[in-house]
């Protein structure tokens, strides 16, 4: 009776309500617009209206519980992020403080099972071994760099379409990738049909930009540094417990590797199915600004906001998000700082890759006769080790901005050292055990990377930052590949293969380990105009 009393508000809602109703009919978000709509309204009472509007509130309130699990004294657990002062898709009109575990929970739960592959710490012996009957040759020159030059070719059309596409089928490309790249290699047989396995695995890790993406695109800004921890530990577990479950059934069990490849294709098929149920996101990270905003709308009739509700077309998002894109490589890059450090973070990833895609033909290089190979166990190992010392990172008090790249220098220089040792021990063990501490010393650095560069980015360029520091990695990886590899006339053998990449983390560390000191130099200095244009070279999320 309230709003049939006031005729403006009244006519305003009805409206809303029929628009609401026309867009579910559609498939699309009536909620919401029945929200904004709602607000558009009141935005345009009188101030003696707006005194009463609590009754209004109370209203929007009991609406809610009409639907169950959406009290406001209950604790639901709803699927999507986006709770609070507005509606969620599920169904929740007052503020929820569980909106953002189900998605993580969900995510975490593909993220482990996807990356939890027993047979990979294997591949090469199974590639080379009575299943398939590839010779070492084969395996190294046309197996492997398939996934590399795939990948450089899928990273630019993956990256353009994730925002377009909303993550989520993406994510789903991604599980159904890992399913068919690992049918292939159960059930095909050939060089052919091998590479084909490994041209749909760089599919699924070409779309890792989406994964990483998502979950800062379904959840609030507040739980952003909590969901990339759980997020990020997931996968680490997922490797870890893939490879100890692998290192105890093959030492303990004597199981096949058969086998390991058959409980690998259980596990991703796990991820492909829960990945269908992960909340579709309601914003894009690139195309967010292109919604309407309430304090710049005015609706003096049905028929104006009719307009407003309607949804840009086609040509118009993609013209505003490759505009967008242009402004957000502009704003992201212009910091010297950050540029450096998205240097490192394309530069490094390449270098291990390298060394991880390849360590085990190095093993299986100079491992002696009947001996029963631990890779599961260095892998279980390193990955736990290696998490460790990320979450150690991430509770270390230290001014990163002023000493990060001194301590990147520093420490990429000691995984260059790790790598020439291992190159020229022929012992297997210890060249375990610079594996391990090869892994452990990179990935923290991967971490003092990423949230320095996070720190200068806005919801809406994480994507894109870290895609092209994907792709620009991959690219180096093809050309490192192309060279040290697939060149005819070098003929190089896996030992000195790994010499090369020793040397190459060796030149990454020179300009970082200068730049450090001169950083740290001239941040010690009294002078106040030195320590302003050092200043002005620190990323932003850095200054006090």
């Amino acid at each position: 009776m309230y709003l049939r009393s006031q005729p403006h508000i009244f006519s305003c809602l009805t409206v809303a309500r029929k628009t609401s109703e026309e867009r579910n009919n559609n498939g699309k978000a009536g909620d919401s617009v029945f929200t904004v709509s709602l607000t558009l309204a009141l935005s345009q009472a009188p101030i003696s209206q707006q005194i009463k509007l609590p009754k209004l509130d109370r209203a929007l309130a009991g609406r809610s519980e009409t639907s169950p699990g959406t009290r406001r004294g209950t604790m639901g657990f709803c699927w999507s992020g986006e709770c609070g002062n507005r509606p969620c898709w599920a169904g929740h009109y007052v503020p929820c403080c569980a909106g953002w575990v189900g998605p993580t929970v969900l995510l975490c739960t593909y993220g482990f099972c996807s990356m939890m592959r027993p047979i990979e710490p294997f591949m090469t012996e199974f590639l080379t071994g009575t299943y398939k009957n590839l010779t070492s040759e084969q395996v190294n020159r046309q197996v492997y760099p398939v996934w590399t030059y795939s990948s450089l070719f899928l990273l630019i059309p993956v990256l353009l379409v994730t925002d377009i596409l909303r993550y989520k089928p993406v994510i789903i490309l991604q599980g159904l990738s890992y399913v068919a790249a690992f049918v292939l290699v159960l059930f095909g047989s050939g060089v052919h049909l091998t590479q084909l396995a490994f041209f749909c695995y760089s599919i699924a890790m070409a779309a890792d930009v989406a994964y990483f993406s998502y979950i800062y695109s379904i959840v609030e800004a507040r739980y952003y540094q909590r969901v990339t921890s759980y997020v990020r530990a997931a996968i680490l577990l997922g490797q870890g417990a893939g490879a100890l479950l692998a290192q105890l059934l093959v030492s303990l069990g004597g199981v096949p590797l058969y086998c390991l490849a058959s409980l690998t294709l259980i596990s991703v098929s796990v991820a492909l199915i829960t990945s269908i149920f992960l909340p579709m996101p309601k914003t894009r990270i690139y195309s967010a600004e292109q919604g309407f905003s309430v304090e710049d709308s005015n609706v003096p009739d049905r028929q104006d906001f009719s307009v407003r509700v309607k949804c840009l077309t086609a040509a118009e998002h993609v013209g505003r998000m490759f505009r967008r894109l242009a402004l957000d490589c502009k704003e992201s890059y212009s910091s010297v700082a950050v540029v450096f450090f998205c240097i490192w973070a394309a530069t490094g990833k390449c270098g291990f890759y390298q060394v991880a895609s390849y360590i085990q033909l190095f093993w299986q290089q100079i491992q002696p006769r009947n001996f029963t190979a631990y890779n599961g166990g260095v892998d279980t190992i390193s990955d736990l080790s290696g998490a460790a010392a990320t979450v150690a990172v991430g509770h270390i008090s230290l001014e990163w901005s002023v000493w990060g790249e001194l301590v990147l220098g520093g420490f990429t220089l000691l995984i260059a050292g790790v790598i020439f040792l291992m190159d020229l021990s022929n012992n297997i063990w210890i060249s375990y055990t610079c594996f391990t501490l090869f892994k452990t010393l990179y990935l923290p650095l991967t971490a003092i990377c990423t949230f320095q560069i996070a720190k200068t980015l806005s919801r809406k360029r994480y994507a894109l930052v870290f895609g092209v520091n994907s792709f620009v990695a991959t690219v180096l990886q093809s050309v490192l590949t192309a060279t040290v590899i697939n060149t005819k006339s070098l003929k190089l053998t896996i030992t000195s293969q790994f010499l090369i990449y020793a040397s190459y983390f060796a030149a990454i560390s020179l300009p970082f380990t200068v730049r450090g000191v001169c950083t740290v130099l001239r941040m010690k200095r009294p002078s106040g105009g030195n320590q302003a244009e050092a200043a002005n070279d620190r990323p932003e999320g850095s200054r006090p």
